[in-house]
């Protein structure tokens, strides 16, 4: 299969079970391509929406990092584990949540809403004196991992059968779910760790729309599981190009920006008709190329 005629981003509902990269694996099997990536990571034990870049929009990856994401989730009172979810060794245990109400649940769950600081949790990626931090975990050694600013944009609390609590957060990037629950138990006086993930969305993808792992598996990818490279960033500012614009930008020349007023943060989509031929940076002098796409 060519690469023009593959997706530029695939959305996948990844299981319970397999790791992220053994979704890859799939995907490079099904569509016959080496060259495929996430955009972020899902532990082993939870599901949901997986974004896979194709081809050469790998280059793209970055860009979704901007995006908040959406979780479904159980947190389990009364039990904080080290790894801070259903895979680790119990680390403390109360039984303080016996006698919790609702009232107190949403109150807890208020004090976590909005921007606040997160520490990570010691089992994961993140890097400390340039190791990972679930490397250091795994042999043993205590790292102080130093806590970071995070945004809650929203935080739903669900049914509740205690010590169980079902929610549902939309959060910013680097947010960890893991530590939200852990947060909520401390608040709550009783611990708690998360027994349960689903991704339901990145941005204005929605794992509604996804492929199945066994499916895709299959060779079997629904249109309305892919994404071209123009798709996929359909939610930047755009600039559509002229035609003599466009071999402006792929030579790597700047363009004036007719944008009245925009996100300087934002990189800019840039389009010739459906084509994606840019990825830019607005500055002073206009809008600048950061990644060309050559039509091939």
């Amino acid at each position: 299969m060519l690469e023009t005629d593959l997706p530029a981003l695939l959305l996948v509902d990844k299981p319970e079970g397999p790791t992220s990269h053994d979704v890859i694996q799939v995907a490079r099997r099904a569509l016959g391509l080496k060259r495929i990536g996430h955009t972020g990571t899902l532990d082993p034990f939870a599901s949901g929406l997986l974004l896979l870049c194709v081809g050469r929009s790998t280059r793209l990856a970055e860009y979704f990092h901007l995006l908040s994401k959406t979780y479904s989730a159980t947190a389990v009172l009364g039990a904080e584990t080290d790894t801070e979810d259903c895979t680790g060794e119990m680390t403390e245990t109360s039984d303080e949540w016996r006698s919790l109400g609702i009232e107190e649940i949403e109150r807890a769950a208020d004090r976590l809403r909005g921007e606040h600081d997160q520490v990570p949790p010691a089992f994961s990626a993140k890097k400390v004196a340039g190791r990972r931090s679930y490397e250091a975990a795994r042999a043993g050694a205590a790292l102080e991992l130093a806590a970071r600013a995070v945004k809650v944009h929203s935080l739903a609390i669900g049914d509740v059968r205690l010590p169980e609590v079902d929610f549902v957060a939309e959060v910013s990037t680097g947010t960890y779910v893991r530590s939200l629950a852990r947060d909520l138990g401390r608040a709550l006086g009783c611990g708690a760790h998360l027994s349960r993930l689903r991704r339901l969305s990145i941005g204005p993808f929605s794992v509604v729309d996804a492929v199945g792992l066994a499916e895709l598996a299959e060779g079997s990818v629904p249109a309305g599981a892919s994404r071209s490279a123009a798709q996929a960033l359909s939610w930047l500012p755009t600039r559509n190009l002229s035609e003599s614009e466009v071999s402006e930008v792929e030579h790597g020349r700047k363009i004036p920006d007719l944008a009245d007023s925009g996100d300087e943060d934002l990189p800019v989509a840039m389009l010739a008709g459906e084509r994606l031929v840019s990825v830019g940076r607005r500055d002073s002098e206009g809008l600048r190329p950061v990644k060309v796409f050559h039509d091939d």
